[in-house]
């Protein structure tokens, strides 16, 4: 009976199997490893801004406090981002004529304010309430990281839903007295863990619903 595949087939079939399993490994990684990336997240990556604004400059050279420009910190689901006037409480009187701050200075001049680009956000379907994170004792550097080293403003994390159920089961390594969550690079007394427990119970921090779907959907 004449031999219907040839010597080499063999080879051929293990090299064709083994290809077939290596893509659908490599697809499995880069299915999982992307959507983690800073590609998609956006991780480490600067927005473009009307001004290059420098957190490190005004907040940790100069020393400002974070509510002198996200104003609605501590009152609103909103931080709040400057206004013109903010701006110009400063530079009215300072750089007049610096060539960067022509924006502001035009901005003020027609009224409309400037066009920011946020760096961190979240999903429209996602209700997300910075006063209650203050109150309850979360810093601004545990989601923003340390922004007064930051020449342009960069995400630090991702936001993702994960990372935010990672600390509504288990709050307390995020913890802060609420007097300390404006601090940067904080250094936690050595008593945290009596102070953590503590917030946990006076300021009526719940984990046990913390992770219930209407908590972020609503």
């Amino acid at each position: 009976m004449p031999q219907i595949f040839s010597k080499s087939a063999n080879g051929v079939a293990r090299f064709v199997i083994l290809g077939v399993c290596a893509a659908l490994l490599l697809i499995t990684v880069i299915g999982i490893a992307l959507p983690r990336s800073g590609f998609v997240t956006g991780v480490g990556q600067a927005v473009a801004q009307p001004v290059p604004f420098s957190h490190k400059h005004h907040v940790g050279q100069l020393g400002l406090d974070c509510r002198y420009c996200h104003d609605g910190v501590e009152t609103s689901s909103s931080a709040g981002l400057p206004a013109t006037e903010i701006c110009m409480t400063c530079h009215s009187q300072l750089f007049t004529n610096a060539e960067m701050l022509a924006p502001v200075r035009a901005s003020l001049a027609s009224g409309r304010p400037l066009e920011w680009q946020r760096v961190n956000s979240v999903p429209d379907f996602v209700y997300f309430n910075h006063s209650i994170h203050i109150a309850k004792g979360v810093s601004c550097e545990t989601c923003h990281g340390e922004v007064d080293d930051m020449p342009l403003t960069i995400r630090a994390h991702s936001l993702s839903m994960g990372w935010c159920l990672d600390c509504h089961r288990n709050p307390g390594p995020n913890l802060r007295p609420p007097q300390d969550v404006f601090l940067m690079h904080w250094r936690p007394p050595d008593d945290i863990e009596r102070i953590r427990r503590s917030l946990i119970s006076v300021l009526g921090t719940h984990p046990e619903t913390m992770t219930d779907c209407y908590v972020c959907h609503r």
